[in-house]
């Protein structure tokens, strides 16, 4: 999120995407040093884009000055901002406490609460409430791939029980979490391998939704992915289901949108699926963009991470991700694939 440590790795690439969108978010985690003019500035700096030539990127204003930079005095990098500082105080606060009330995060940071609301939300790309369901979720997720049992998961995380933790996650994290720890056991998954244009297609789905779309795949990598689940051959209840899912494939378009999903995973990979289906039908992002549209700009590998884990092709949709120079980069099902979604899709 939103401080200096957490943006430690990203490159120098990313840090010119970033200051060429002014993306504030990256405020504090880099200055910009522009040689021509003798002068550093914050990466959201409203002045005119300098030549990339001319520009050099510092860990800190010290650093800048060290090189003979001075400050900027339209941006003033070398001081954290009163929004800044409040955000990083709310942060710390939620993390120690737990949600807190917008009158609470308000009280303490001298905000108005409808203010406060926008701040944070602008600068970590979530609301205060969204980020401490985040945040508890992720703790669970952690808890769970740790060892404890479910009960002592939720209880770590300061749910008062599992009711209160389906109440809170429901449409949001598909199967509930003794199901994830448990290779889908207890879970009856429906599925059955469809022609299309691309090739033979694997579709499975849960009574909430899709659970898994893959090409070339069939019921042996199904079971490797839901090992405890009953697998069973999809019949007419499926149908119109899967019908969908083969016309989202052979004539994609923003409708897909609409198909129900059965997906689990971490709170971040959660957040990556869903920044993936917000990309618009016929365009792409790069590692990079999703990254920073996340708010964590050193986390481009991580988003790596979460696309190669996303057993929902095209429906949540890592085909539109591609590398920073435009390449198509990879994909698990192969990049004939990969271009021809594209092309349907009029990128």
């Amino acid at each position: 999120m939103f401080h200096v440590k957490h943006y430690e790795n990203i490159t120098d690439e990313d840090r010119w995407q970033a200051m060429l969108a002014k993306d504030r978010r990256f405020d504090g985690a880099f200055v910009t040093g522009v040689h021509s003019t003798g002068i550093y500035c914050r990466p959201s700096c409203p002045a005119r884009a300098p030549h990339r030539k001319n520009v050099r990127f510092y860990a800190t204003p010290a650093d800048a000055e060290a090189a003979g930079l001075r400050a900027c005095k339209r941006c003033s990098p070398g001081s954290q901002s009163a929004e800044e500082a409040c955000v990083l105080a709310a942060i710390a606060a939620i993390r120690e406490r737990g949600a807190m009330t917008l009158d609470e995060l308000a009280d303490l940071t001298g905000y108005t609460p409808t203010h406060f609301q926008r701040l944070f939300k602008r600068t970590v790309g979530l609301s205060p409430a969204a980020f401490a369901r985040a945040l508890r979720e992720e703790r669970v997720r952690e808890a769970l791939a740790g060892g404890l049992g479910v009960t002592e998961a939720l209880a770590a995380a300061g749910f008062s029980g599992p009711e209160q933790f389906y109440a809170e996650t429901k449409g949001r994290m598909g199967m509930r979490p003794s199901d994830w720890t448990r290779g889908g056991a207890g879970r009856v998954i429906h599925w059955a391998v469809l022609p299309t244009s691309l090739g033979p297609m694997l579709v499975a789905a849960t009574e909430v939704g899709v659970c898994c779309l893959a090409f070339g795949e069939g019921e042996a990598e199904l079971r490797a992915r839901f090992p405890r689940a009953e697998l069973v051959p999809a019949g007419d209840d499926f149908r119109a289901l899967f019908a969908q899912v083969v016309a989202a494939v052979e004539q994609p378009g923003p409708g897909s949108a609409a198909i129900p999903l059965d997906v689990h995973g971490t709170a971040f990979q959660q957040r990556v699926w869903d920044e993936l289906r917000r990309i618009p039908h016929g365009e792409t992002r790069s590692y990079g963009e999703l990254a920073a549209a996340l708010g964590n700009p050193k986390a481009s590998r991580a988003v790596g991470g979460a696309n190669g884990a996303n057993h929902i092709a095209v429906l949540i949709p890592c085909h539109r991700v591609i590398a920073s120079d435009g390449s198509l980069g990879g994909y698990a099902y192969g990049l004939e694939i990969k271009a021809e979604l594209l092309r349907r899709e009029g990128v």
